[in-house]
């Protein structure tokens, strides 16, 4: 007998994208001139709801339930900031209403009020401050970011933030968004949009930061650099607790390392420029290296559980690169490889912000349960995944360009499990 394994159930905001990827040059050129309406209705808008957030605390703090007409209000809220974030972020290109009460295309869907606990909703702010501090880096909340810890996002760049300014000048180019940064900033907008019905009292549901949670999911296109996660969620106290102690050998040992690393990819430049490839062995030495590093980095993070080995080989660590053999490289590509990853480091460098807020909330997190918690674990591996394909693109590992898809795997359908008859 089988049976299929039970769905987590769905979370009360969820994020629907039904954009098209296709932008008009003009408005996108314009597109902070035209938002200056916007900004200012968003000030007043949220003025008004954060006054009402405090009665819906009180009647949830009595009644244990939001009164319907003032969750609407919230909700609708909510779905504004949903809208306009897109719209500023060129994850979507129409221009947004003034009440979210119309469906656009990046939206989220806000379930009716239910039940709610009074211990939660009585601490609600101290509770929701783990999840201001990941939305902030995600800098993907009009009100979330800027209300609760726009610091944070501010020094890590934001991820949203800098997907619009990059997808700025790629829209202007194509007349299009790259689909990956399109998907990126709306998982950020989604994590945001939870964060603000959260402490708006819309919702008791702790956000979820599990990334690629979007109907539908965004994709994973193949790529000559993938990531391998392991789903162990147990962690050592003990390990936890002297984490970076333990890595300052490694951080050593690859700091080493990587002086003969640079020589080798100057030599693989010369020579993919001469013969159009990357020599097999220097592109093993380098792939060994860039391994390394994310094994490294996987422990650091608190993404991998055991203590990781020096030479970076394959299938040695939990957490695991899968570097394709050397191929071909266009000439033009690697003349002009250090021009061309610009755009990539940048976004590299958000990715890197909010894998390490992801980080500092697992380690808290572990210190105390002795488990990651997984989305905060698959968060930090899409960042790693993303960092090492941007490495990999640097020293003429591969000629594909970084992918900034959200999504740490394909998605499929679900499977059926054995049980017993």
């Amino acid at each position: 007998m089988r049976r299929m394994s039970a769905p987590s159930p769905p979370h009360p905001v969820r994020l629907v994208v039904r954009d098209d990827l296709r932008r008009r040059r003009l408005t996108v050129f314009f597109r902070l001139l035209l938002a200056l309406p916007q900004l200012v209705w968003a000030t007043l808008f949220g003025t008004a709801a954060f006054m009402l957030a405090f009665v819906v605390w009180l009647a949830v703090l009595f009644e244990r339930r939001a009164p319907a007409s003032l969750h609407g209000f919230l909700a609708g809220y909510v779905r504004y900031t949903v809208h306009l974030t897109a719209y500023l972020c060129l994850a979507a290109d129409p221009y947004p209403g003034f009440t979210g009460g119309k469906p656009y295309p990046v939206d989220v869907e806000i379930d009716p009020p239910a039940p709610q606990g009074r211990l939660g909703a009585a601490f609600r702010l101290l509770l929701a401050l783990p999840a201001f501090a990941l939305a902030s880096s995600l800098a993907g909340s009009m009100a979330a970011g800027s209300s609760f810890g726009g610091s944070v996002g501010s020094a890590a760049g934001g991820l949203a933030i800098t997907v619009g300014v990059l997808g700025w000048f790629a829209a202007l180019a194509r007349a299009r968004m790259p689909r990956g940064m399109r998907d990126a900033a709306a998982f950020a907008i989604g994590y945001g949009a939870q964060t603000t019905a959260y402490a708006l009292m819309l919702t008791d549901r702790y956000p979820d930061a599990t990334p690629g949670k979007a109907d539908p999911p965004p994709e994973l296109p193949e790529h000559p650099v993938s990531i391998a996660i392991d789903r162990d969620r147990k962690r050592p106290r003990l390990l936890v607790l002297f984490r970076f102690p333990l890595v300052v050998p490694h951080l050593l040992w690859l700091t080493l390392w990587f002086v003969p690393v640079v020589l080798a990819t100057v030599v693989a430049w010369v020579v993919a420029l001469a013969r159009g490839r990357v020599p097999g062995l220097l592109h093993r030495f380098v792939a060994s290296f860039v391994r390394a590093v994310t094994h490294v980095s996987a422990f650091l993070l608190v993404v991998g559980r055991p203590f990781p080995g020096f030479l970076g080989r394959e299938g040695s660590y939990p957490i695991d690169l899968t570097i394709a053999p050397a191929a071909r490289q266009p000439r033009l590509g690697v003349l002009f490889r250090g021009f061309l990853l610009l755009p990539a480091l940048l976004l590299s460098s958000a990715y890197g912000g909010v894998a390490f807020v992801a980080a500092v909330l697992g380690w808290c997190a572990a210190l105390v349960t002795g488990r990651m918690p997984p989305s905060l674990r698959d968060l930090a591996g899409v960042s790693l995944r993303y960092q090492a394909q941007v490495t990999a693109y640097a020293l003429l590992l591969t000629a594909r360009y970084p992918d900034s898809s959200p999504a740490l795997e394909r998605p499929r359908p679900l499977e059926l499990e054995a049980a017993p008859a």
